[in-house]
């Protein structure tokens, strides 16, 4: 079968059809083969499968959930930072993962909610030119929604999981920018505090169309949500921040786990003939930078029936470090 895997060959191959198109591995499915988002198995982390964690790092988990501290993770690419957050949510059933992904271009109030005043302004223009200015206003809820962070601290009586993603990669002022609304759990949206005390207005929230009253322009959590912070350990963190923090290092799976995560998501059958190219996985990594990823993707190509032979993992094993082809 190998010499049948190529679907695209390249040069003067005549356009032909694809009799079946390849399966995609579990991680890559989408639409109704995918598992539903709802079942707080967002994207493709997770997905219900076990989260491997030694007994340590499993009581670290706890001790942020019982101190209401965010979690703040960090460890090598691959090694499940971001997949915690999915774990924590789906065994404890808190819905799914609001996601907030961090990059330099991150603020505060990104994270909290977002106004769109040209929007209303725009719309409040063509109601005059329309000579409807007799009419009422657009509504500002209509033109607000609220972010991953403002929507995890709305008051519930259970908490919101939250995925703050590589905080390192933000704004060297965004982590002392946290600490207040973290300490504090609430914050105010100034345009709408601006329209009385007792004014109610309702908004739309993060990953959802539903829409909530917000009163005199205050959001105020009733339990800390469950805050889970990753970082690649790109730059350090404010000592103010990281002692507001539980923090937790994630170690990179050894063989062993390694041989249950390929398991896990690919059974017990292609696994066993795994044992090989993860041994191999295993001694390539402590030489250069690699992702688990890569070797799932290595495993499941082999298991398709394409011959994974020392030139193919050399492209898949490539380390996560290296620029140049």
């Amino acid at each position: 079968m190998a010499q049948d895997w190529r679907l695209f060959q390249g040069g003067d191959t005549e356009p032909h059809d694809v009799e079946t198109w390849p399966t995609a591995p579990p991680w890559r499915r989408f639409g109704d083969g995918a598992r539903r988002r709802d079942e707080g198995r967002g994207r493709d982390e997770g997905r219900g499968l076990p989260y491997l964690i030694t007994d340590e790092d499993r009581d670290v988990v706890n001790m942020a959930l019982h101190l209401h501290r965010p979690l703040l993770v960090t460890g090598r690419p691959g090694t499940g930072k971001s997949t915690l957050a999915h774990a924590i949510a789906r065994e404890l059933k808190l819905g799914e993962v609001l996601h907030w992904p961090v990059n330099s271009r991150s603020t505060l109030t990104e994270g909290l909610y977002s106004y769109d005043a040209v929007g209303r302004l725009r719309e409040v223009s063509l109601k005059r030119r329309a000579d409807e200015s007799a009419g009422a206003e657009p509504d500002i809820g209509d033109y607000l929604r609220l972010g991953a962070l403002g929507t995890a601290l709305l008051p519930t009586d259970t908490p919101r999981v939250l995925l703050v993603d590589e905080l390192d990669k933000g704004d060297v002022d965004l982590p002392n920018d946290l600490l207040t609304v973290f300490e504090e759990g609430e914050f105010e949206i100034p345009e709408l505090a601006r329209l009385g005390e007792e004014k109610t207005v309702y908004v739309q929230t993060a990953g959802s169309r539903a829409k909530v009253g917000i009163t005199s322009g205050w959001v105020s959590c009733r339990v800390f949500p469950v805050v889970v912070i990753t970082s690649n350990g790109e730059r350090e963190f404010p000592p103010a921040f990281l002692r507001r923090c539980v923090r937790l290092d994630l170690k990179q799976p050894d063989e062993r786990q390694l041989q249950q995560i390929v398991t896990m998501h690919l059974g017990e059958e292609v696994g066993a003939r795994a044992r090989e190219l993860i041994a191999d996985f295993v001694a390539r990594r402590n030489e250069r930078e690699l992702a688990t990823d890569q070797l799932l993707n290595a495993v499941r190509l082999r298991s398709s029936g394409v011959r994974v032979d020392q030139d193919v993992l050399d492209k898949l094993f490539r380390s996560l470090n290296e620029v140049d082809a």
